[in-house]
């Protein structure tokens, strides 16, 4: 049943971003009429992104963190997440996150990669973060991205309690994802 959760989960993710894959006509027309302003950011110092750096982007994700069992704990197998333009009141999915970690672009096809490079733990949530981006794919939303910060984290946390086997948990997540370029 946990691992039909999960799929059940990944699909939904899956099926949000090739819905705005195959809307793209209505998702760059609803990307040109957003405001311009981008929400602002409040991170803790251990995850301020370096000088040269400026925000281009600011995400909602909602989604999953789902563990496996190893050796009787739980271990991170992946992240699955749909995120949303903060600006957009109508939540229209523009990415889709998961195992890399990776975010994608639903609107433009483009793509990042980021390993995390600082931690702020978080009683309840899975940590804070602070990643740089150690590639990035096509032209458009993720385009030459350097940085990316994962703020504001609820939920998420792997149980406590020992697992038995190859058994898989999916637990649910929110959290908000700003994005940042450099500025030369």
């Amino acid at each position: 049943m946990k691992h039909v959760k999960r799929i059940a989960l990944t699909a939904t993710a899956v099926a949000a971003a090739t819905a705005a894959t195959l809307l793209g006509t209505t998702a760059v027309q609803a990307a040109s009429a957003k405001p311009a302003a981008l929400p602002a950011v409040h991170a803790p110092a251990a995850l301020a992104v370096p000088d040269g750096n400026k925000l281009t982007g600011v995400y909602s994700a909602h989604g999953v963190q789902t563990y496996t069992c190893t050796d009787g704990a739980w271990k991170l197998l992946e992240p699955a997440a749909t995120l949303s333009d903060k600006r957009d009141r109508a939540h229209r999915p523009v990415a889709v996150h998961s195992r890399g970690p990776v975010w994608v672009s639903t609107v433009d096809g483009s793509a990042v990669n980021a390993s995390a490079v600082a931690t702020s733990a978080k009683d309840g949530a899975v940590p804070e973060l602070l990643l740089k981006a150690t590639a990035t794919r096509g032209a458009g939303t993720f385009e030459g991205v350097t940085y990316v910060q994962r703020l504001d984290t609820e939920g998420g946390v792997a149980p406590a309690a020992a697992c038995t086997g190859t058994d898989q948990i999916s637990v649910p997540y929110s959290a908000t994802y700003a994005f940042y370029k450099a500025t030369a």
